[in-house]
C-alpha cells in the first residue's frame, strides 16, 4: 500500500490544502509480471475509489491516526482519498471555503487526472461518520451521477434536529446553514437543498438514486434519529442495506463496519 500526503492549490478553498490517498501496490509476498498479473492492480482500467469522510472537529488524518483503513483498502484492492472539511458539514461556508464545490467537483476531479482510479461511476463511492455519515449521503445525492454508492455510520442523517439539539449545548456549524436561518435563530431545514429526505425523494422520482448503507450502534447517541431516518426511507419504497451493532460512536465501532462498508461497496 502506498499513502500519499498530496499538497496542492485548490480554487475552491482559496489555498493550498494537504489530503491523503491510498493506493493499493503489491505487497512483498505478491508476484505481478506483465504475464501473471492480479486483477486488482488494474491500473490502466483504474481501480475502484473510495472518497472517505471524517467527523466534526477531525481531518484528512483521522482515518489514518484511529483505524486500519490502510490495511483494509490494500486487502481490497481499493483507493482510498481522504481530505480536511473543517466542521462544515460539507457545504460552501459563508464567506468562507467552499466545501461542497471541492468534494463534488475540484476534489473529483484532480484525483481522476493523477491518480490510476476508475471514471465510471459505478465503481466511485462515498462514505463516512457522523458528520461524514451526513455528507456521504448529501454529496452522493447532490452527484448520483458521480458516486453509485454512499455508506453512513453514526451519521448526523437529520440535521434539523442536530442543529436543535447540539452535543453539550455546542453547534459550530452555523455558516454551513447560514442561508436557511431565521431572524429567530431556527432553521428551516425540511424541504431545503440541505435535507436528506427531500434529496432522496427527488433522485428515487428520477431514478438516479445512489445505492445507500446506513449502520449504527445501539449505544450511539445518534441512534434513535438513525432509526427514524431508516424507517422513513424504507416507507418510501427505498432499498436500503442497514446494520446495527452494539457499539458507540466511537473508533471501536467505525474501524469495525468500515470493513462491511468496503465489502459493500465491491460487491456486485
Amino acid at each position: 500500500m502506498a499513502l500519499m500526503e498530496v499538497h496542492y492549490s485548490s480554487f475552491a478553498m482559496g489555498s493550498n490544502i494537504s489530503l491523503n490517498v491510498f493506493v493499493p501496490t503489491p505487497g512483498s509476498s505478491e508476484a505481478i509480471t506483465d504475464i501473471n498479473a492480479s486483477p486488482k492492480y488494474d491500473y490502466r482500467r483504474g481501480l475502484p475509489v473510495l472518497y472517505l469522510l471524517h467527523g466534526a472537529f477531525g481531518d484528512a488524518f483521522s482515518w489514518i491516526r484511529y483505524s486500519n483503513i490502510d490495511r483494509y483498502a490494500q486487502d481490497r484492492g481499493i483507493v482510498v482519498v481522504m481530505a480536511s472539511a473543517e466542521n462544515s458539514f460539507y457545504q460552501n461556508l459563508k464567506g468562507g471555503r467552499r466545501y461542497y464545490d471541492f468534494f463534488a467537483e475540484e476534489l473529483p476531479t484532480f484525483i481522476q487526472n493523477v491518480f490510476p482510479v476508475s471514471r465510471d461511476p459505478a465503481r466511485t463511492y462515498i462514505a463516512g461518520f457522523s458528520m461524514g455519515g451526513y455528507g456521504a449521503w448529501y454529496l452522493a445525492n447532490r452527484r448520483p451521477d458521480l458516486f453509485s454508492k454512499a455508506a453512513s455510520m453514526s451519521g448526523a442523517l437529520n440535521i434539523a434536529s442536530v442543529i436543535s439539539n447540539p452535543l453539550e449545548g455546542v453547534f459550530p456549524f452555523e455558516s454551513a446553514f447560514a442561508d436557511v436561518r431565521d431572524q429567530d435563530g431556527s432553521y428551516r431545514i425540511e424541504g431545503s437543498r440541505y435535507d436528506l429526505k427531500t434529496l432522496i425523494a427527488e433522485n428515487h422520482q428520477r431514478g438516479c438514486l445512489p445505492r445507500l448503507y446506513q449502520a449504527v450502534g445501539k449505544k450511539d447517541i445518534l441512534y434513535e434519529d438513525n432509526l427514524a431516518m431508516r424507517d422513513w426511507v424504507r416507507s418510501q419504497g427505498i432499498a436500503l442495506t442497514y446494520e446495527e451493532g452494539s457499539g458507540a460512536h466511537d473508533w471501536d465501532f467505525w474501524d469495525e463496519y468500515i470493513r462491511h462498508i468496503l465489502d459493500w461497496l465491491l460487491e456486485d
